[in-house]
């Protein structure tokens, strides 16, 4: 039986919200590794934009409607789930906190939303099946057309039942803060890092030298569908999508995947139009956490006209969303779903899946608060009308 983490009354006491997990975590990680995180591209505006583009948004509550029936059970993709929400695809997750995939992933089983594994992971597809059956998938796919059919393969024989293609990283982002911090990929073993690491011996007993325990040198597993290069190999670089990817091979994946396909990180209508034509499923309005074009829009700033281009497609977003009102804007201007990451990573790292767990009921319980206080019995009865912008993000 899994080893599960201890779950502090402390931490109950302090983390209040999804926020506060990221105040704590801030010491218990090496600096490079938080930054890792924690950072986006260049001047990190997007991430500040992110928030901003949620606070912008103002909500009108309407009263006297009885509000006594609420849930926030959710179907997607003919599955339903106990809330709209989902954990988000986070790479090197394992690195930051031990065994971080698996303890996100049983925790979200527990509570019956959905969970998605990284390409960019250390925990292979087939592991991630037998805790997760089921589990969602975000691939970083090369356009080569027997890889792709391969992958597909892969993914399909492992069990997991939803093909989610990354498709705004052809190239790796200007992560300017990883230089000031000491991250990089493939790791180096620099005098600045060892002593990065030294200062926080909780992580590097706790989580590195545990991991190598209980993995060996840690490989980045899910990429390729044969080749597991280490973390210490140049042959990994910067995980990303390929620069030649194009929609011709993203017909090549909806061609050989036969579950759910979803493409994650449209911020435009007419990518949303095109993604619709090749027969995807899904898509998911994201700028990637901010950490890839550091100048893009927020997803709430575009998902009205997203919307209105997706027909019958399923539409998650994600980047910025924190709290249950969060949730209620999102799904208001047109989503389905809402992706949460970095706070459910954070949350492994301090206590595992009781951690996890916590957080994820922390969240749905202020969810529910938040719909009552606004006047709807579920997550889709909240619409436009509810909305007001008062200012620009």
């Amino acid at each position: 039986m899994r080893k599960r983490h201890t779950f502090s009354k402390r931490l109950a006491r302090t983390a209040l919200n999804l926020e506060d997990f990221e105040t704590l975590v801030r010491r218990r990680l090496p600096r490079s590794v938080f930054g890792y995180v924690e950072g986006g591209a260049d001047d990190g505006d997007a991430i500040i934009h992110n928030r901003n583009a949620l606070r912008a948004i103002r909500m009108i509550p309407n009263v006297l409607g009885d509000a006594s029936q609420r849930t926030q059970q959710t179907t997607l993709f003919g599955q339903t789930f106990s809330a709209p929400f989902i954990v988000a695809p986070m790479g090197a997750s394992s690195i930051v906190g031990y065994d971080a995939d698996n303890a996100m992933a049983h925790a979200a089983r527990r509570a019956n939303i959905p969970f998605t594994l990284s390409a960019n992971s250390i925990t292979p597809i087939e592991e991630m099946a037998k805790t997760y059956p089921g589990a969602w998938f975000a691939a970083y796919q090369s356009p080569d057309h027997q890889n792709i059919q391969d992958m597909c393969l892969r993914v399909a024989d492992a069990g997991l039942s939803l093909y989610m293609l990354t498709v705004d990283v052809p190239v790796a982002s200007n992560r300017e803060n990883n230089v000031r911090t000491g991250y990089t990929m493939p790791f180096q073993l620099s005098q600045r890092l060892c002593l990065d690491v030294l200062r926080h011996p909780r992580w590097a007993l706790g989580t590195m030298l545990r991991t190598m325990r209980h993995r060996g040198i840690p490989r980045i597993s899910n990429v390729d569908p044969s080749s597991r290069p280490s973390i210490f190999s140049k042959e990994i670089g910067a995980v990303t999508g390929h620069a030649a990817f194009s929609w011709r091979h993203a017909e090549h994946i909806r061609k050989h995947w036969k579950g759910p396909f979803v493409l994650k990180g449209i911020l435009s209508p007419r990518d949303a139009r095109l993604a619709r034509e090749i027969g995807a499923d899904g898509i998911v309005v994201s700028n990637h956490g901010g950490r890839q074009l550091d100048s893009a829009v927020s997803p709430v700033e575009v998902l009205e006209a997203i919307r209105s281009e997706s027909g019958s497609m399923t539409v998650l977003a994600d980047s910025g969303f924190r709290r249950g009102t969060d949730i209620l804007k999102g799904m208001a201007l047109g989503a389905d779903g809402i992706l949460i990451g970095r706070p459910f990573l954070y949350a492994a790292t301090l206590g595992g899946q009781n951690a996890v767990a916590y957080a994820i009921a922390r969240l749905k319980r202020e969810l529910d608060i938040d719909m009552a206080l606004l006047g709807v019995n579920t997550p889709q009865d909240a619409n436009i009308s509810h909305l007001l912008r008062y200012r620009t993000a």
